[in-house]
């Protein structure tokens, strides 16, 4: 089983708390959802899970290993997706998963399979050759969604993993996701929350930098599978 613990994790831009204390655990088998309005600090936290930023306090561990004192090895347990993500624009679609796979160990036959298998999955293959500045903003979304999967890491975060993609293509990302969810441990921040509703197991919901409340998503929901109601009074 893989495992996620967070422990105390704060972070402050210009002596504002972006992040302010927040803990929790996750295990494998679960799509967690991080739920909370602009500015709540979930892709802060999900910048410090994935070792992009360093907290100011506290720590997580990410299958054993720390974020702080062993950031590398944290990070091969990993596929991130930024918010917005953008960048890498003079590499090919192909370019950029031969790079992603090379920094994560992956060369050779295991890397081409590997590849061959994103493109399939995100249905990429007819853009593999196409420079990353050249696509529409849904098609670099899939293009850094693959980068996500290519060495089929055992813990995903994603930041607003449908942004950006039209409804044909949400739909297919949204059950890339649940699927992938029954062996992983995957942590994704969305706006949307019917999107929430169906996808995800568990909700962390954050407010002014911190974790305000956190369980299972049928805790949150009414009697008709909705979350709004009790979203909205928690982050008011």
């Amino acid at each position: 089983m893989f495992r996620i613990n967070a422990e105390n994790l704060s972070k402050a831009y210009s002596d504002k708390p972006a992040v302010s204390d927040v803990s929790f655990e996750a295990v494998s088998g679960q799509i967690t959802g991080l739920l909370g309005a602009n500015g709540a600090g979930k892709s802060t936290l999900i910048k410090m899970l994935a070792g992009v930023i360093t907290p100011d306090q506290g720590d997580a561990t990410l299958n054993g290993c720390s974020i702080t004192a062993n950031r590398h090895l944290a990070q091969n347990q990993i596929g991130y997706l930024p918010e917005a993500a953008s960048g890498f624009d003079n590499l090919t679609v192909h370019e950029f998963l031969v790079f992603s796979a090379n920094a994560h160990g992956l060369y050779g036959s295991a890397m081409h399979e590997a590849i061959e298998n994103c493109l399939g999955m995100l249905q990429l293959g007819d853009a593999r050759g196409e420079l990353l500045s050249s696509l529409s903003k849904g098609w670099r979304q899939r293009a850094w969604l693959a980068q996500c999967f290519v060495h089929d890491p055992p813990i995903m975060f994603l930041d607003e993993p449908t942004d950006g993609l039209d409804p044909l293509q949400k739909i297919a990302i949204r059950s890339l996701i649940k699927s992938t969810g029954q062996s992983k441990i995957i942590i994704m921040s969305t706006h949307i929350l019917e999107e929430a509703e169906t996808l995800c197991d568990r909700l962390m919901i954050m407010h002014q930098g911190r974790l305000v409340e956190t369980g299972a998503t049928s805790d949150f929901t009414d009697k008709n599978g909705r979350l709004e109601a009790s979203v909205t009074s928690l982050t008011r």
